[in-house]
């Protein structure tokens, strides 16, 4: 007996083969055959060629017969096999997607992503094989059911491009990578010994280990980490000055001077190479930096020269104007930070700061929720990994649960391993139709996002430490010591999986009419319900899920497109080009700064891993206001953030509010730095924008955001 291959050549019955293309199959599930169940396929295949009763046996019956016996012993497999056995076919039709994608970018450009500049060779070049990426996934990680879903809109699986290679946002323990020194790049760097070097090599370390994953990248407590290295070198300083015959008290004097002009240019230098250094993806990775609660001469003298360097801005003289990268996140703590307390002075430098560039961002470790309870427990700080990302406890004696009252939590090296969203207006709108009820179709497209997840967890721990060294060799992540070749199943553990959601606000306006403003209590009550389902998951699953509020960027339109070809136009749902974030207020809502902090508070505890409230400040930099409003945020308990709509004119250096044309001289030729969601983006860049026409019609409507 022979079989006939697609060219008509005949090769020899050889069982064998069909063992190794059944693991071939297994592998690409990560299932693993048993000996019993190997033989039992070997078997059926052998006996079901034999009773055709041809000598040759064409290729395509084979297949037949094989995916026939895997049906029998594990479906998942049975698709794998059937997946790669028609991929010729379905190649032509992906690289044709591809091609069409590359054409788009190369003469118009993308604008999915604001952090990615699409007029650069290297970034169309990384949107290329993101395509190409994004196209594979599709083909062959998700099953028929999770892309129905998704092509129809009901789900949507973030950064397809990149899930399959690596890890999300993180929290990187930079400072566990510079303890007593690392290898990078297969060169060994001695930890630095004074702060300038430590600026150098901190900034390698950043982006080196940034272009190994995707989503946010935080270096926590970045006061905290330089002081040591602050101090080292003012020792170095002051030693020269006492050895030069210099007074003590002049000594020091002057080589504080020193440190702030170390801190100084260090920060400049951060800024100046975390914006216009793209990673390896061809975007500017999304950088965030958190700081505040060091009391140390030190620690508060980084803080401030941090906030002082990012308000001055950068650029030519007189034409100066804050960066986007890093983020700063303000780490609020009552107890240093309140009215007359001991780094009042560091909190004052913030607001002057969010008054110029709006950033810091301010988390409140001393309000009320969970990132407050978990400081005020336990002194451990939450921050967020990217624009607002937020980690579930993971403790360090019991896992997912403490072990005992000393199991202490931590956050710090850990990571999330992506976000798939619900669409909840979708989901509601299907429920109606097909008359069934809300939480049962809510529920099914739930299993569908676990199911996501629980493959992810699978297929990432077969990967390579070597794939990341600094995160999982050199101690970037959590328990991240491993060899180059271990695999990086272990780390996983303490990693978070999110479940998104957008479009709250239209949810409830589908459900009886009404906003946000007017009504929320079906919103909540859906949100109850799906935290109640995670909570199951999670204890079943052994798996930190989170729920997380969509930053809808791309997204806002692509979901309104989406609503309308299945169930067309509705007023206040569809009827716009965006659909709002997550659980915010629309943007149109004529609403003070107190009333959406009150009315987005209802949902706040409901938001635990991934979440931030912001109000739009029309108030032309008024001090006053910001300083109160932040200070009740801080109360309340909120991750806020500050709006503002700045603008810069780039021929003489004028600059308001919301401005369009420059009222000085005359010039269109503006810089207009907007809030994107949870992040800074560049609404306008010399009459351009890096942002898509969803999002600029948003941004044009805002009144309360």
């Amino acid at each position: 007996m022979y079989v006939i291959k697609k060219d008509n050549t005949h090769e020899p019955w050889n069982v064998q083969k069909v063992v190794v293309a059944v693991n071939k199959s297994a592998y690409r599930a990560l299932v693993k055959f048993t000996k019993s169940e190997l033989d039992f396929l070997c078997s059926y295949v052998e006996e079901k060629a034999l009773s055709l009763g041809k000598e040759g046996i064409p290729i395509g019956e084979m297949h037949n017969i094989v995916e026939s016996a895997l049906e029998q012993v594990k479906p998942e497999v049975a698709k794998s096999y059937r997946d790669y056995r028609n991929y010729k076919q379905d190649f032509v039709k992906m690289l044709d997607e591809v091609y069409k994608k590359s054409q788009s970018i190369m003469y118009i450009g993308d604008k999915e992503n604001s952090n990615t500049d699409s007029a650069l060779v290297s970034t169309k070049r990384s949107l290329v094989f993101n395509q190409l990426n994004k196209e594979l996934y599709q083909k062959f990680f998700m099953t028929t059911e999770e892309l129905q879903a998704c092509r129809d809109g009901y789900i949507y699986v973030h950064d397809m491009s990149a899930r399959r290679d690596t890890m999300n946002c993180c929290l990187f323990d930079v400072q566990k990578v510079l303890e007593n020194g690392f290898e990078m790049g297969n060169l060994w760097y001695n930890e630095p010994k004074t702060l300038n070097v430590a600026f150098d090599v901190i900034g390698d370390i950043v982006l080196s280990a940034a272009s190994q994953q995707y989503g946010g990248f935080t270096v926590p407590s970045v006061d905290l980490l330089l002081e040591p290295y602050a101090e080292k070198s003012y020792e170095k300083f002051y030693r020269r000055y006492i050895d030069m015959g210099l007074t003590p008290k002049i000594a020091d004097k002057e080589a504080m001077a020193d440190i702030l002009n170390d801190f100084e240019q260090g920060f400049q230098g951060w800024e100046y190479k975390f914006n216009t250094v793209a990673s390896s993806r061809g975007d500017y990775p999304f950088i965030t930096m958190t700081f505040g609660t060091g009391t140390g001469k030190f620690a508060k003298l980084g803080s401030i020269t941090m906030l002082n360097v990012r308000r001055k801005g950068q650029g030519k003289k007189n034409c100066k104007k804050p960066v986007l990268f890093p983020k700063l996140v303000f780490l609020y703590d009552e107890n240093l930070h309140g009215k007359g307390k001991e780094s009042e002075d560091v909190f004052e430098a913030g607001i002057l700061c969010s008054s110029k560039s709006m950033y810091p961002d301010w988390l409140s470790l001393t309000g009320d929720g969970y990132v407050a309870d978990m400081y005020k427990k336990y002194g451990r700080i939450i921050s967020p990994m990217g624009c607002r990302a937020f980690l579930s406890p993971w403790f360090e004696k019991g896992g997912i649960e403490p072990a005992d009252e000393a199991d202490k939590p931590v956050f710090v090296g850990r990571f999330n391993i992506g976000a798939v969203s619900l669409h909840l207006p979708m989901i509601y709108a299907k429920a109606k139709q097909e008359s069934k009820p809300f939480f049962d179709v809510l529920d099914y497209y739930m299993e569908l996002i676990r199911n996501l997840h629980i493959r992810t967890y699978a297929y990432l721990g077969e990967l390579r430490a070597s794939t990341n060294p600094l995160a999982y060799c050199e101690g970037g992540f959590y328990g991240g010591n491993l060899q180059l070749h271990d695999k990086i199943k272990p780390l996983l553990k303490a990693a978070t999986a999110s479940f998104g959601i957008t479009a709250l606000n239209e949810l409830q306006s589908l459900h009886n009419g009404k906003s946000l403003v007017e009504d929320g209590q079906f919103a909540i009550e859906t949100l109850v319900h799906i935290n109640e389902k995670i909570a199951q998951f999670k204890k079943e699953d052994g798996n930190l899920y989170a729920i997380y509020g969509t930053p809808a960027e791309s997204l806002c339109g692509l979901q309104v497109t989406q609503f309308r070809k299945k169930y067309g136009v509705i007023e206040h749902v569809s009827d716009r080009p965006y659909v709002s974030n997550s659980f915010h207020c629309h943007v149109t809502e004529e609403l003070t700064p107190i009333e959406k902090q009150n009315l987005e508070n209802r949902f706040w505890d409901l938001f635990n891993g991934g979440k931030i409230q912001y109000v739009k400040y029309p108030i032309d930099y008024n001090l006053d206001a910001i300083r109160s409003l932040i200070r009740r945020a801080m109360k309340m308990g909120f991750y806020e953030g500050v709006n503002l709509s700045l603008s810069y004119c780039d021929d003489c250096g004028h600059q308001e509010l919301e401005m369009d044309v420059c009222p000085n001289c005359g010039s269109h030729n503006l810089t207009k730095i907007d809030r994107m969601n949870g992040y800074l983006s560049y609404s306008r860049v010399k009459g351009d924008t890096r942002l898509n026409e969803a999002k600029m019609a948003e941004i044009a409507e805002r009144k309360s955001m």
